[in-house]
């Protein structure tokens, strides 16, 4: 039915693949450690080559003559040999060995030889099965305890009574789990730059696997997420409540990937030892960043002398915050010095990491501001050459616009035999008035370039211009749409980001589908989805549309969120760390403190490793 389904059965598929396999082999392993101990007994009832079986010895008169032994004895008579000088030893062995049913060999030495090696040979015949059965039991209970100790531990759904986790709560959880799994992603992917910065790529290139396979887990999670909000009324509760605990599976399991890192991570950046280090490096960006603020808050006026209001809007605040976000930084790099100059470098790693998770977002927020400034730059080269491209495809639609370029053909234009062709008349007609629009628009005053040219790209793979959406459509456009989805799935992405201690899953969710189309409209599907959306103009206008669809779900998240600690928050000393809350840099709540109590910073690992210098900090 729906692709998650798919997923959800070849894990399944797989899992049951796996119990086959471990219950075929212990019935093998059971059946040869039986053999083994069975082949013994019945070579001793059978006897074998070689080897002779003393017979019972009966208790009649004793007579003269050679001793037999063996099937071939009578079982009826009893021959018993008399002493002879220099033979009594062998004779009494054999006596002995015939007494006990012990096996007797090719030789016997002493009173008691034959009794011992029968014996022994029997003992050694038993030691290695015995020994077999011993290992595969331990090895069966060790294997027990563990899967039991995992199964009560863990936090996915496969740990509790499944059905009796209503799918409310699930639903609620999975939620959760969403936007706490992406604060621990987002959180590693910035202290692993500054690990980066100081340790070298090579060092580093563990983690970044570990967090890729993550991010991995998550984008998949999130995906499942967005089908349920597209296709809700559509699925059965058994699909639904299927696809909710996938959610929660994939969530937790990126979240333990990450925590399984965090102890080499910490050995790694080693930045209770390398405080000075890691502290010189962080001053050194945050050096750098208060150049850069300036020459961002001078980009922002001239924005708001060439472009219209709509266009300034996704940085409109940036420079602000990015202020803010470097007055704590100093506030907490001032304060890391003086605990190193104490000795106390717990502490003085602790206020240094909430120094770099402010400088890193300052670092976001101007360079959005100047990422900004080239995609405006670079939608107003675009715009005439999309144009100037959809002019062309309605003049190959229609004969009649070729005389008149720009204007509406009519409505009983004969369709020519083109890609354009598939169009209908009233769809050529609406292009050609979003054209004329733009081409107005550009002639006046303020203006929103990427905001033209997404009307104009919409408008083409609407009316199906080109042979759009299923077409690869011309270079003006594939390029006008893939700027377009560029800067809008960053400017979220940087919201998100900087605001990450407010905005909640629904936003999240709709970005993280977004970047996913992004890449599809740039390299194709991945070989695990199957080819959807049409050609890379509409992957690109999906990406768009998603990220539309984030932004204000953010906004509205950040409007509701207040700051319930009244300024009194970490380490309780009084600067303003409302920029810090809402943008998650103080996001870890001080172990032992309620609920409500003070945060410090987070750092690299899942929701079980990224609290743990908070409690080293404060001890």
């Amino acid at each position: 039915m729906m692709s998650f389904l798919g997923l959800n059965r070849r894990q399944a598929g797989d899992a049951a693949l796996h119990i086959r396999v471990r219950v075929a082999l212990a019935v093998c392993g059971g059946v040869v450690t039986a053999g083994w101990l069975i082949l013994p007994l019945g070579a001793d009832a059978g006897g074998g080559p070689g080897q002779v079986r003393a017979g019972p010895v009966p208790t009649g008169p004793v007579g003269t003559g050679p001793v037999r032994t063996g099937p071939g004895a009578s079982a009826g008579t009893s021959f018993r040999s008399e002493p002879e000088p220099g033979g009594t030893a062998g004779a009494e062995a054999s006596e002995e060995a015939a007494r006990t049913g012990a096996r007797t060999g090719p030789e016997t030495d002493g009173e008691t030889g034959g009794e011992t090696g029968g014996n022994g040979a029997m003992a050694a015949d038993l030691v290695l099965p015995v020994a077999a059965v011993g290992t595969a039991g331990a090895a069966a209970a060790y294997a027990h305890v563990r899967r039991t100790r995992r199964t009560r531990t863990r936090t996915t759904p496969g740990g509790t009574d499944e059905s009796a986790v209503p799918s409310d709560e699930l639903d609620r959880r999975g939620r959760l789990l969403l936007t706490e799994t992406d604060d621990c992603v987002r959180t590693s992917a910035e202290e692993l730059a500054f690990a980066a910065e100081r340790r070298g790529a090579e060092a580093t290139r563990p983690f970044v696997r570990a967090l890729e396979s993550a991010r991995g887990e998550l984008a998949a999670a999130f995906r499942l997420r967005q089908l349920l909000d597209d296709a809700s009324d559509r699925l059965s509760a058994e699909d639904t409540r299927r696809a909710l605990e996938e959610i929660v599976t994939g969530c937790t399991g990126a979240g333990r990937r990450l925590d399984a890192q965090a102890p080499a991570f910490d050995q790694l950046r080693a930045l209770e030892r390398d405080t000075a280090g890691a502290l010189e490096c962080a001053e050194g960006r945050f050096r750098a960043l208060t150049d850069r603020v300036r020459g961002a808050q001078g980009t922002l006026v001239g924005f708001r002398e060439r472009y219209a209001p709509a266009a300034v809007h996704p940085v409109a605040d940036h420079v602000e915050l990015a202020k803010d976000r470097l007055v704590f930084a100093t506030s907490r790099l001032n304060r890391a010095r003086q605990a190193l100059d104490r000795g106390d470098t717990d502490r003085a790693a602790l206020r240094l990491r909430a120094a770099e998770g402010a400088v890193h977002q300052a670092d976001v927020l101007v360079t959005g501001v100047e990422r900004l400034a080239d995609e405006l730059a670079a939608a107003e080269v675009r715009l005439p050459e999309v144009l100037q491209e959809i002019e062309t495809d309605l003049a190959a639609t229609d004969p009649e616009a070729e005389e008149t370029p720009g204007t509406a053909p009519a409505a009983s234009a004969a369709p020519v035999t083109t890609a354009a062709a598939v169009t209908t008349a009233p769809g050529t007609a609406a292009v050609a008035e979003v054209v004329a629009e733009v081409r107005r628009e550009t002639a006046d005053g303020p203006r929103d370039p990427l905001d033209a040219l997404r009307r104009l790209v919409r408008a083409a793979v609407d009316a199906g211009v080109g042979g759009l959406p299923y077409e690869q459509g011309g270079p003006a456009l594939r390029d006008g749409a893939r700027l377009l989805a560029t800067s809008s799935v960053a400017a979220v992405r940087d919201f998100v980001t900087t605001h990450r201690g407010a905005v909640g899953d629904e936003a999240r969710t709709r970005l993280a589908e977004a970047e996913r189309h992004l890449e599809r409209a740039r390299h194709g599907p991945t070989p695990d989805e199957p080819l959807q959306g049409g050609s890379p103009v509409a992957e690109s206008l999906r990406a768009d549309s998603l990220a539309c669809a984030a932004r204000p779900r953010a906004e509205r998240d950040v409007r509701a969120y207040g700051d319930p600690y009244g300024g009194s928050v970490g380490d309780g000393v009084g600067d303003d760390h409302g920029g810090a809350l809402l943008g998650g840099v103080l996001a870890v709540h001080v172990p032992g403190e309620s609920g409500d109590g003070p945060r410090e910073p987070a750092c690299y690992g899942g929701p079980g490793a990224r609290g743990r210098r908070a409690a080293a900090g404060r001890t």
